[in-house]
């Protein structure tokens, strides 16, 4: 039987494994994306579908290789640590203070990074990435879950926690609707 502060840390821990790993597998298709258009210039990426769901576009942007390597690297080893602390979690793992902390930091870096990439996509590339949207779906939740865990100060926002992440994720939709909205309405 779980006690009430186990329940929450096992929510979390299910988290962890589930977005984890949905979001290493979207890092690692975009990195073998990414792969196939080096090795063939010639090659359409399979998430390129039209002018805007265009993972090619996206991919020749600046803004894919940030750091001077492609993104989908840095999900890679992200989404690595947050499933096997996920895995680790649900076989007894307790994270001591200062791996939660470094989960909160690591977090938070990775939801600013795709908030970036997001106005990016959005206002710059003119272009979106089926598989980045991916990453940016887990992403949020797992950075909102881990602050709830972990910041005592958050605690009077639990009880409308899931709320505030459908208010997030209604704004980036409107947000796509709205910059893509020409678009859309010449396909119908």
């Amino acid at each position: 039987m779980t006690t009430q502060n186990e329940a929450p840390a096992r929510g979390l821990a299910w988290l962890y494994v589930v977005a984890g790993a949905i979001g290493l597998l979207a890092a690692v298709a975009l990195t073998l994306e990414k792969i196939a258009t080096l090795s063939n210039p010639d090659y359409i990426p399979t998430c390129s579908f039209n002018p805007v769901l265009s993972c090619g576009s996206v991919m020749e942007s600046a803004q894919a290789s940030v750091f001077g390597f492609p993104n989908p690297l840095l999900g890679i080893g992200g989404f690595s640590v947050v499933v096997t602390t996920g895995i680790a979690m649900l076989a007894g793992f307790r994270p001591p203070r200062w791996y939660q902390l470094g989960m909160a930091a690591g977090t938070t870096l990775a939801v600013l990074f795709i908030h970036f990439l997001i106005v990016s996509s959005l206002y710059d590339i003119g272009a979106l990435c089926p598989y980045c949207m991916v990453v940016w779906a887990v992403t949020i939740p797992l950075f909102w879950y881990t602050a709830l865990a972990t910041w005592p100060a958050l605690a009077p926002l639990r009880r409308v926690h899931s709320a505030i992440l459908a208010l997030w994720f209604v704004v980036i939709i409107a947000l796509i609707v709205q910059r893509f909205w020409s678009y859309w309405t010449s396909v119908l």
